[in-house]
């Protein structure tokens, strides 16, 4: 018998990076159902219309693009953040050469900088002294365009919402700060935005202690001081009222955007599934559906909505797989109460092993 995409056929995708369509979204929606399904069957008493079949996983050439280009953008951005943040601007390389493994340096830091010398640069500062590196006049020049575009009232408000939705859409309005990290890079966080963001916006945000569903400890978390509102409506949401849709109407009427890759191609029993799934009603990723049954084509439709917006507060629109899941299984242990039948260790054993 065949079956649906695999937790092992998501994980040994060779590009670490989900679209903000459907597919991805459908994929990894569909995939933490049937885990915990196969795992706990008594906690399913509904079977899900879906037909059989197996999908294959076609690779999309201008999304390996992009992503190729901006492979190093990430470690480049942190090595340059670690060498403005000292008082120098300036970093001795023994310094910059202990940074390899937090900052994820794909060589050693020495070779990096040789490899990006238009960003950085090395001198000795006086005979007899260690080699130093800062930034190129150029890239600093960069950093305050950066900096400027991070200081923007604008820029400032927008991250501050985007935060905001992120963490509504955490159901209990808080997030680990650990998974925030993660998330950092894709959100378009400043890389001091404790200090520089969350500080300025009392009214918004507040750092707390919760219990880390990973390890039983007291970890840092930031919550949502109340919740708002004007802002718990999602992207589809949105376009739909953009259309004139509203009200119930809307549920009915917001489908995702199918984007295939070319070459995708779905069998007929798959699309007609596929086109009837689509026109389930729509419930927003914003509302507490833990009430459906767990098994059912639309408890999957809702966490696909949760997928979807959560990138769609993405400024790059794409994560890596790995943040996606933290994510989802965080959602699902804290807000669902299901930690006592599947822990988070649970969990990531399962997709580890799924991987293998």
């Amino acid at each position: 018998m065949v079956t649906k995409p695999s937790v092992r056929a998501l994980f040994n995708a060779e590009v670490p990076v989900v679209r903000v369509d459907v597919c991805g979204a459908w994929h990894q929606g569909s995939c933490l159902f049937m885990a915990l399904s196969s795992r706990h069957p008594h906690l399913f008493n509904h079977i899900r219309t879906f037909v059989n079949a197996r999908v294959k996983w076609v690779r999309d050439p201008y999304l390996d693009n992009a992503v190729l280009k901006g492979k190093d953008l990430k470690q480049i951005i942190s090595l340059k953040n670690q060498i403005i943040s000292s008082p120098s601007k300036s970093l001795s390389m023994y310094t910059a050469s202990q940074l390899k493994a937090s900052l994820n340096l794909p060589t050693t830091t020495s070779k990096f900088i040789d490899k990006y010398h238009s960003v950085f640069t090395q001198f000795q500062p006086g005979p007899g002294l260690p080699p130093v590196v800062k930034l190129t006049p150029q890239a600093f020049s960069i950093h305050i365009e950066e900096m400027a575009v991070h200081n923007s009232p604008t820029n400032r408000q927008d991250t501050v919402q985007r935060l905001s939705r992120l963490l509504m859409l955490a159901g209990m309005a808080k997030l680990p700060l650990y998974v925030i990290e993660k998330l950092k890079w894709d959100m378009g966080l400043p890389h001091d935005y404790v200090t520089t963001l969350l500080a300025d916006y009392p009214d918004y945000f507040n750092v707390c202690v919760v219990e880390d569903p990973s390890s039983g400890k007291e970890v840092l978390a930031l919550e949502l001081v109340s919740w708002r509102k004007e802002l718990s409506v999602s992207e589809l949401e949105m376009r739909a009222r953009s259309l004139g849709i509203s009200g119930d109407k809307r549920r009915h009427d917001i489908a995702f955007p199918l984007i295939f890759p070319k070459g995708f191609d779905l069998v007929k029993r798959v699309k007609t599934w596929v086109e009837n799934w689509q026109k389930l009603p729509y419930v927003s990723p914003y509302e507490d559906a833990f009430h459906l049954d767990s098994n059912s084509d639309q408890a999957e439709k809702w966490i696909v909505a949760i997928l979807h917006e959560l990138l769609s507060l993405l400024v790059s629109k794409k994560t890596e797989r790995e943040n996606l899941l933290w994510f989802i299984i965080l959602l699902l242990i804290i807000t669902s109460g299901w930690s006592g039948c599947l822990s988070f260790l649970d969990w990531l054993k399962f997709y580890e092993l799924q991987a293998q």
